[in-house]
C-alpha cells in the first residue's frame, strides 16, 4: 500500500532551525502489546505526554523489518514495519496522530549497510565472485598465499576486523557486526534504491529523517591500510572517530549522495530536513555536510563531550556557533543517546551527576538553534550499570566487552514495580530489567511534583517556546563577564532579554543584575538585591 502525502504541519518550512527533538528508542519507550518490547502503537499511546511535554518532534530509532541483530540498524526491508513494532498501518496512524497534535516526526535511514538477511546481501552469497549481485556491496579476495588474510587491516567499529571470509574464499566487508554487510555507494542501483527509500517515507508524511553512520558510505578507491589497527599497537582505530582521517570515513566523494538527496528533500512541502550522525577530524569538515545543496543539520557530538567545567563548555559553544554562522545553520546540542552512558552517570552518577544533567538541560535549552532530548533524561535517569551479562543484547559487548545497553532500559511510566508500566496494565515484560531505584522517577511519580526533573524540563520547554528571546534562532549568544568557574549569557529579543547562568565553580555564588527568576534547576534563596545560585545549578533570568 502506498500512502498519500499528508498535509504539511505547518508551512513553517524552518521548523527544524529551533527544534526540539525527542530520540524515541522503540523498543524501549511503550509496549502496546505486553511482550517486553516497546512498539509503534505503544508510541501512539503516549503522543500526548510528549505534547504535553513540550517538545516539536520525535526521532524514531530503526523499526523496519530486521534480524535485531543491533537493535534494528541491521535493515532487511527499508519499506515495511517489523511485525515486532507493529505494521505500516499503525505507522500511518501513529504519523497522523502525531500530526494533528502538533508532533512532528523523524526516521532513522541506514544507508551504510544492510542486514545481512537482506535479500541483495542474501542472492551475493548465493551469487559467484566478481558477479552483479556482489557488486551491490564490498566483497573482495584476501591477502597471504591463499587468499586467508583480509583484503586490509580496517577494524569494525564493534571491534575485530573489518572482514568476514566466506567459503568460496572472498571477504566482504562489515564496519559493524558481520550481520550487516557494507553497501558499494559507487554502485548506480544502490544510490537508485536509497533515492526511492527515501520517497517511500516522504510519501508516507515523514517531516524528516536522521542519517545513519552518514560519513561513512564511500570508502577510499583501493581499500589502503590504515597502518595500524588494535592487534599491532594495541590502539583500536575508532579511537581516531573525531580526531583523525580513515579511509572508509568522511571521503570527499560522500557529498555527491546528499547533494543527489536534496532536491528530494525540497520537493516536499512543509520543511522536510535531514540531520547527520557524521564524525570528521575538524569541524571544518564537519561542516561540510551541512549547507542549501545538502543536509541541513549535524549532530555536534563535542557538547555531549564536554567535560563538567565552563572553560569546556564554553570553548565547545563557542565553536559550534562559529561553524553555524560559517554555513548558514543551526548547530544540534545534544546530551545524551543510545549510544552514549547517560549523562546524569557521566557527570558523577548520584545527586551529583542528577544535579549536574538538570543544569546542563538548561544550559543547552537556553542556547539557539536545535535540541536533541534522549528518552528519559527528562525524568533524570542514570545509566543502568549493573544488567547482567547474560541479558545484554548489544553486538559490541560481545566483541569489545564494552555495552550500550545500560542507556537503553526501558523508561519507567507508572507504578511501584517494574516494569513500571512499561506495558500495559498487569504486564511484567520487559526486555531488559529496569532498578527498583526507578520507582520514583517514574512519570506518574514525578508530575505535579514541584522541583521534580520532568516538571523542570516542562517548565524549561514551555518558556523556550514563549520567551520571544529564546523563541525560534533569534537572539544570539553574547556573554557575560562573571567570576571564574561560572557561564553567563544573555539572548534577546528587542526589550526582552533572557540571561542563562550555570554555576560549575564548586561554591553558591550571588545573581544580581539579569532580573527574575524565569526557571531553575535547584531552588534560589534571595541575597539582597539578588539570589544565591549553588553550586552545580543553572538558572535563566529575564529583563523585558
Amino acid at each position: 500500500m502506498t500512502a498519500t502525502t499528508p498535509e504539511p504541519l505547518t508551512s513553517d518550512d524552518d521548523w527544524w532551525r529551533s527544534a526540539v527533538v525527542y530520540q524515541v528508542y522503540v523498543r524501549s519507550f511503550a509496549d502496546a502489546n505486553g511482550d517486553g518490547v516497546g512498539d509503534i502503537p505503544g508510541i501512539r499511546e503516549r503522543l500526548p505526554y510528549l505534547r504535553d511535554l513540550g517538545v516539536d518532534a520525535l526521532w524514531l530509532t530503526p523499526f523496519y523489518t530486521s534480524p535485531q541483530i543491533d537493535a534494528g540498524y541491521d535493515v532487511a526491508d527499508y519499506r515495511d514495519v517489523d511485525p515486532l513494532f507493529g505494521s505500516l498501518t499503525d505507522f500511518d496512524a501513529m504519523i497522523t496522530d502525531a500530526h494533528a497534535l502538533g508532533l512532528r516526526i523523524i526516521v532513522d535511514l541506514v544507508p551504510n549497510h544492510t542486514s545481512s538477511a537482506h535479500p541483495w546481501f542474501t542472492a551475493a552469497l548465493a551469487a559467484a565472485p566478481g558477479s552483479p549481485e556482489r557488486a551491490r556491496y564490498l566483497f573482495a579476495d584476501g591477502r597471504g598465499e591463499t587468499g586467508e588474510l583480509p583484503p586490509n587491516d580496517w577494524e569494525s567499529i564493534f571491534g575485530g576486523p573489518a572482514w568476514t571470509r566466506l567459503p568460496d574464499g572472498q571477504w566482504y566487508m562489515h564496519l559493524f557486526d558481520p550481520a550487516q554487510p557494507d553497501l558499494n555507494w559507487r554502485h548506480p542501483e544502490v544510490r537508485a534504491e536509497f533515492e526511492d527509500v527515501l520517497r517511500f517515507w516522504l510519501d508516507r508524511g515523514v517531516d524528516g529523517f536522521r542519517i545513519d553512520v552518514a560519513h561513512g558510505m564511500i570508502k577510499a578507491e583501493g581499500l589502503p591500510d590504515v597502518g595500524f589497527n588494535s592487534m599491532t599497537t594495541g590502539q583500536r582505530q575508532s579511537e581516531l572517530l573525531g580526531k583523525g582521517r580513515l579511509p572508509y570515513f568522511d571521503q570527499d566523494e560522500v557529498h555527491e549522495i546528499y547533494r543527489a538527496w536534496r532536491p528530494i528533500l525540497d520537493s516536499y512541502p512543509g520543511g522536510r530536513m535531514a540531520v547527520a550522525e557524521a564524525w570528521a577530524e575538524t569541524p571544518q569538515r564537519l561542516a561540510r555536510y551541512i549547507g542549501a545543496d545538502e543536509l541541513h543539520q549535524a549532530f555536534s557530538f563535542d557538547f555531549l563531550d564536554a567535560t563538567w567545567s565552563a572553560d569546556s563548555f564554553r570553548k565547545v559553544i563557542d565553536t559550534a556557533l562559529a561553524e553555524s554562522t560559517i554555513v548558514g545553520a543551526p548547530t544540534t546540542w545534544v546530551l545524551s543517546n543510545h549510544d552514549r552512558q547517560r549523562h546524569v552517570t557521566r557527570y558523577g552518577d548520584g545527586e551529583v551527576g542528577l544535579r549536574r544533567a538538570r543544569a546542563a538541560a538548561l544550559l543547552m535549552l537556553a542556547l539557539p538553534g536545535a535540541a536533541y532530548v534522549y528518552q528519559g533524561e527528562e525524568l533524570g535517569l542514570p545509566e543502568v550499570l549493573d544488567l547482567p551479562d547474560e541479558l545484554r543484547q548489544d553486538p559490541s559487548f560481545l566483541r569489545t566487552g564494552e555495552s550500550r545497553d545500560g542507556c537503553r532500559v526501558p523508561i519507567p511510566w507508572s507504578g511501584e514495580l517494574a516494569p513500571y508500566g512499561f506495558g500495559p496494565e498487569g504486564s511484567e515484560l520487559s526486555w531488559l530489567p529496569a532498578p527498583a531505584t526507578w520507582r520514583g522517577l517514574s512519570v506518574a511519580a514525578q508530575t505535579g511534583v514541584p522541583g521534580s526533573t520532568l516538571e523542570l524540563y516542562r517548565a524549561a520547554l514551555r518558556a523556550r517556546h514563549e520567551h520571544p528571546a529564546l523563541a525560534g534562532t533569534a537572539g544570539g549568544v553574547v556573554w557575560l563577564e562573571t567570576e571564574p568557574g561560572v557561564l553567563a549569557f544573555s539572548r534577546a529579543a528587542g526589550p526582552a532579554v533572557l540571561t542563562c547562568v550555570v554555576n560549575l565553580s564548586g561554591a553558591e555564588v550571588t545573581i544580581d543584575g539579569y532580573g527574575q527568576p524565569v526557571v531553575a534547576s535547584a531552588d534560589l534563596t534571595e541575597r539582597g538585591e539578588g539570589h544565591v545560585l549553588p553550586v552545580d545549578a543553572a538558572a535563566w533570568f529575564e529583563r523585558r
